[in-house]
């Protein structure tokens, strides 16, 4: 098993220029590779990291909290991620996501996420060790969707919207419609007691005026602080 876990590992970090293994595609750099020995972690470490993150940068991070496992269960309901070709995440923070995201992909999908937070791309790495996790800003995701070749079926995020002002919305709402496939969907989710903010209607009127479906979800209260989470398909071309 250990000399199973190992060659995993091996071909995770092999370098981009080396020669093609026969099982991997060239593409494959971005592709999840599952480790039969994942990185312990437990869940007070994680409420521990995302504290910090918290503290070091209140407004990108959002919440002295992590998401709840309930919410992300409810967002990914209705998200058919095992016959996705390339599924995002954007700022997966810890993981709290990501995990859960891990358990539903396909033998074939390929999952990247981008975190601006460098300390969080650490532990998302020393966590989910063979994830491929881009350090950057969501507002130039869709260079980096660019690089797969690819649109993607589903893009997920967990990004502080409210916190947001209206150019940096803009610019990421622009990149996400233009990474996102056709028949495409978007999920985002924001707190239910922000929902009256200026901020986060200012959000909603944006992603109306770009998705062609806008559906608002129930409160989930078994999050703190309680969430909703908006599901978009059929982006407009802008």
């Amino acid at each position: 098993m250990a000399n199973s876990a190992r060659q995993k590992m091996d071909e995770v970090n092999d370098p981009l220029d080396a020669a093609p293994r026969r099982e991997r595609s060239t593409n494959s750099w971005w592709r999840f590779q599952r480790s039969s020995d994942p990185a312990e972690w437990s869940l007070l470490d994680e409420r521990l990291e995302f504290i910090a993150a918290f503290i070091r940068n209140p407004l990108a991070v959002g919440s002295l909290w992590p998401s709840s496992p309930s919410l992300a269960r409810a967002i990914l309901s209705n998200c058919d991620l095992r016959s996705a070709r390339l599924v995002v995440e954007l700022g997966p923070g810890t993981g709290a996501f990501t995990r859960v995201i891990l358990e539903r992909l396909g033998d074939q999908t390929e999952f990247f996420v981008v975190e601006l937070d460098t300390s969080c791309t650490g532990q998302l790495r020393r966590r989910f060790p063979g994830l491929h996790v881009v350090n950057d800003s969501a507002e130039n995701l869709a260079r980096h969707v660019g690089k797969t070749g690819q649109k993607a079926d589903f893009i997920i995020s967990g990004l502080p919207w409210a916190n947001m002002n209206p150019d940096l919305q803009d610019r990421i709402l622009d990149s996400i419609i233009d990474s996102l496939a056709d028949r495409g969907a978007f999920t985002a989710f924001g707190y239910w007691n922000s929902s009256i903010l200026p901020s986060s209607k200012r959000f909603r009127a944006r992603l109306e005026s770009r998705f062609e479906s806008v559906r608002r979800s129930r409160v989930i209260w078994k999050n703190f602080p309680p969430a909703i989470f908006y599901s978009c398909r059929h982006p407009r071309l802008h």
